[in-house]
């Protein structure tokens, strides 16, 4: 189904992915405080069954739960299967690369999504929309490594990042394909099924860490960020992002996460965190650089 992107919708397709950005940079800040306190699996599996109860549920109150939104039930697997391999492949990347190198390979999904944007939907990446993914990335590099070029310089290739780069590929294929399997469904139903069906793949994935967590054992800021993570930076982002991909390109909709890295600075500062230098802002400020060249209208 073709869709007429208007100004006014491709302003709403901004401002959704502004405040998915602020959103998902908490998921890293909540989560790095209890990393080491429960499975990454088992932590995800709740995330996705809580995400899609809550989601199902206004689903049912909104009385949108008609069979033909389930019609094809194919193309939830496939968007939830993407999103269940970019989880599952970050968090066997972390296990032996360091944060940083991993966030530096995930600059590269908004690229990686102008591409699939062309593959599957022929949308045409214009030099200033380039120009303006070049300024985002190394912007967004600048606040990842703090302005330190010794940091950036020494950043190596591992089996880490090699295994978190398929998880940003998958990442980057999604933006683009929900608007090449959506039938018309509205983005909250569309947003359920692909809930469940990330998380039947999650389950199936981590059915041994789920059965070996001690969940009546786990502290109450593991569920503080459980349920964080699970209704903000789940039920809610996935709604965003299917809401803008109907309304903007598929490399307009990745490169908010460009954000996601000052976001996080807010976050951690939030917590107490030091301030980081003030070298810093420069990173920060190509990145609001990089979206107000994308706001601009063609």
């Amino acid at each position: 189904m073709s869709r007429v992107r208007v100004p006014g919708q491709a302003r709403r397709g901004h401002i959704a992915m502004l405040v998915f950005s602020a959103l998902v940079a908490g998921s890293f800040s909540l989560g790095g405080l209890v990393a080491n306190e429960i499975a990454p699996t088992a932590l995800n599996a709740a995330r996705f069954v809580i995400a899609a109860a809550v989601i199902g549920a206004v689903v049912m109150a909104r009385g949108q739960m008609q069979r033909t939104a389930f019609v094809a039930p194919w193309r939830y697997l496939v968007l939830g299967g993407l999103f269940a391999i970019y989880f599952v492949t970050m968090f066997e990347g972390l296990k032996t690369a360091p944060p940083v190198s991993a966030a530096a390979v995930f600059t590269l999904t908004p690229l990686m999504a102008a591409g699939f944007g062309w593959l599957l939907q022929r949308q045409v990446l214009t030099p200033r929309m380039a120009l303006a993914l070049g300024i985002g990335a190394f912007g967004a590099l600048w606040v990842i490594f703090r302005a330190d070029f010794a940091a950036m310089r020494a950043f190596e290739i591992g089996r880490g990042e090699s295994i978190f780069f398929w998880g940003c590929v998958a990442h980057a294929a999604y933006a683009p394909m929900v608007p090449r399997l959506n039938r018309g469904e509205s983005p909250v139903v569309f947003t359920f099924g692909t809930l469940v069906a990330a998380a039947l793949v999650i389950i199936v994935y981590g059915a041994g860490d789920i059965l070996a967590t001690d969940w009546s054992a786990l502290s109450p800021l593991v569920w503080v960020t459980l349920f964080y993570i699970a209704i903000p930076a789940s039920s809610v982002t996935f709604v965003l992002v299917q809401f803008a991909a109907l309304r903007l390109p598929a490399s307009k909709v990745m490169a908010y996460t460009y954000l996601v890295p000052s976001w996080v600075i807010c976050w951690e500062i939030a917590f107490g965190q030091p301030v980081p230098p003030a070298l810093v802002l420069i990173g920060i400020a190509m990145t609001v650089l990089a979206l107000l060249l994308l706001l601009k209208s063609e």
